[in-house]
């Protein structure tokens, strides 16, 4: 299952307000919005974070997957997978609190160098 989608805009005003807009009547609204140094990260969903747009990178630069899974030990098989396919490290298996308590996850770089992540969200 996914969890999430993320792209990098160029203009994060006028994609903010794009998005506020087409997402509309998916049922879609703004769940989030946080600065995070010099970028800002919006996020849009319709009860949490599903598609979230940022002006951190280059547009394309760092498309981002997460993918939704159920325990921490499929985040953990999941990166050592990606890792022997020939993946490059990008965040090794751990709670990432900055995205909430339970927030387990691994990242990767594909071969084209996206980022691709495991997520669970179940408590420990």
């Amino acid at each position: 299952m996914i969890d999430h989608l993320a792209f990098d805009v160029a203009d994060i005003a006028r994609s903010r307000a794009f998005y506020a807009a087409a997402l509309k009547p998916l049922g879609f609204r703004i769940v989030a919005e946080e600065r995070d140094g010099d970028s800002t990260v919006v996020m849009f969903g319709i009860e949490a974070p599903e598609f979230v747009i940022a002006d951190k990178d280059r547009p394309g630069e760092a498309n981002h997957i997460a993918f939704r899974v159920e325990t921490r030990a499929e985040v953990d098989a999941f990166h050592k997978a990606a890792l022997e396919a020939g993946g490059r490290d990008n965040g090794a298996p751990g709670v990432r609190e900055n995205y909430g308590p339970t927030y387990y996850a691994a990242f990767v770089l594909d071969p084209d160098g996206f980022n691709i992540e495991a997520v669970c969200h179940a408590p420990g």
